[in-house]
């Protein structure tokens, strides 16, 4: 199996149009549902609104970071104590040290997060002229809420305007993405070359993570590669199992890739490279599947007649089917994601949504299951397969 070199970016990246438009998307958001600021410590969001990424990881534990972003595009960026000159010039207005508003920062929590809350309300009232301002919230304790209550800040909910936001990729987001696939399918490349009888999960998936590290990979947020009678039902996570020949494994990519963003892709190879004909069977099943739902796929078409005119699941494989047909994907998983009937969600695909079209297939006779997915770009004209990995040539004789 052969793919391109990774190597250098493969078009020029302008850092200040993929912040520009992403901010320009964010705001447009708060203004249609008149929220005059936001406050996020949500570390992904933060990336969104003003490109500064930081101990990423460390920061979903707990508030540790925190972003406010104004109506007007002002941002100002409380980053972790110390890590100051990590911020880019010209990324925010303003630069602050964060400080520690959660219990694992020990004594007087309380007072430290009515004294931000204090600082933050100090900042809204200056720049909305006057006491009375709509400030979203989001990824903060109660403590913090309600200080800022106390304040007089009148609170919503800060995740639905960044959803919203984050919904349809602008231009030089959908060039990243591009960016980040090369590089993911470089990583899953090594993983595939290293399946081998004898190996455990865990060696494999190894060669998975150092690849994409090696290609600035950001973090994997799942650690779903199977083998075996692990893949059989889905979502069991890497081991320290044996592989050995004959053998299905199963890959979820799940990797937020370059400049943070996500990469979501699903393969099933063969341990040997020969599968037999029930395993050929199964993967047909799934592609078939995957292929039917991706081809319906067109900017215009509700959710609900996505749903409906999917691909119906056998009902011998129904109660191991994946749990939804598809999902959202930008700096992670994102809206939408689209049910099985009877379940209805309301919306539309739209120009410039990234959608993966997810399909496992699993046989409760054999303790099998095959895995497949494929990441796509809603276009004016319909859809772009944006993931190109090949399938595993076991499957095809």
């Amino acid at each position: 199996m052969s793919l391109a070199a990774p190597g250098p970016v493969a078009a020029p990246l302008s850092v200040d149009s993929l912040r520009a438009e992403r901010l320009a998307r964010l705001t447009s958001s708060m203004r249609r549902r008149g929220v005059d600021a936001l406050l996020t410590a949500d570390p992904i969001n933060i990336l969104y609104a003003c490109d500064a990424r930081n101990m990423t990881v460390f920061s979903m534990m707990s508030p540790a970071r925190f972003c406010l972003v104004f109506a007007d595009g002002y941002l100002v960026l409380w980053e972790f104590a110390g890590c100051e000159h990590l911020v880019a010039a010209g990324s925010v207005n303003e630069l602050r040290a964060a400080p520690s508003i959660t219990a694992t920062g020990g004594p007087g929590v309380a007072e430290r997060a009515a004294a931000f809350a204090a600082e933050v309300h100090q900042l809204c009232t200056e720049r909305s002229g006057g006491a009375r301002y709509s400030l979203g919230v989001e990824k903060v304790d109660f403590l913090f809420t309600d200080a800022l209550r106390t304040c007089g800040a009148s609170l919503v909910d800060a995740t639905e305007a960044f959803s919203d936001a984050r919904r349809v990729k602008q231009p030089s987001e959908i060039a990243v993405i591009r960016e980040a696939i090369r590089r993911v399918e470089r990583s899953a490349l090594a993983l595939a070359d290293s399946v081998a009888d004898g190996c455990t999960e865990n060696a494999v998936w190894a060669e998975f993570h150092r690849s994409f590290i090696a290609s600035d990979g950001e973090y994997v947020s799942t650690r779903l590669f199977q083998s075996g009678p692990r893949t059989f039902p889905y979502f069991q996570e890497s081991s320290d199992r044996v592989m050995r020949t004959g053998e299905i494994v199963c890959l979820d990519t799940d990797a937020l890739g370059y400049r943070g963003y996500a990469v979501d892709f699903s393969r099933s190879f063969v341990v040997g490279g020969s599968a037999s004909s029930r395993q050929r069977e199964l993967h047909a099943v799934a592609t078939d599947q995957l292929e039917t739902n991706a081809g319906l796929l067109r900017p215009g078409l509700s959710f609900e007649s996505f749903a409906r005119s999917s691909w119906e699941v056998p009902s011998k494989v129904r109660p191991y089917a994946y749990y939804i047909l598809g999902h959202g994907l930008g700096l992670c998983g994102e809206y939408p994601n689209v049910p099985f009937p009877p379940a209805i969600l309301p919306g539309e695909f739209e120009p410039g949504m990234v959608f993966c079209v997810e399909s496992y297939v699993g046989d409760a006779e054999t303790g099998q299951g095959v895995k497949v997915e494929d990441q796509f770009l809603i276009t004016p004209e319909g859809a772009e397969r944006l993931t190109t990995f090949p399938v595993a040539a076991a499957f095809s004789g």
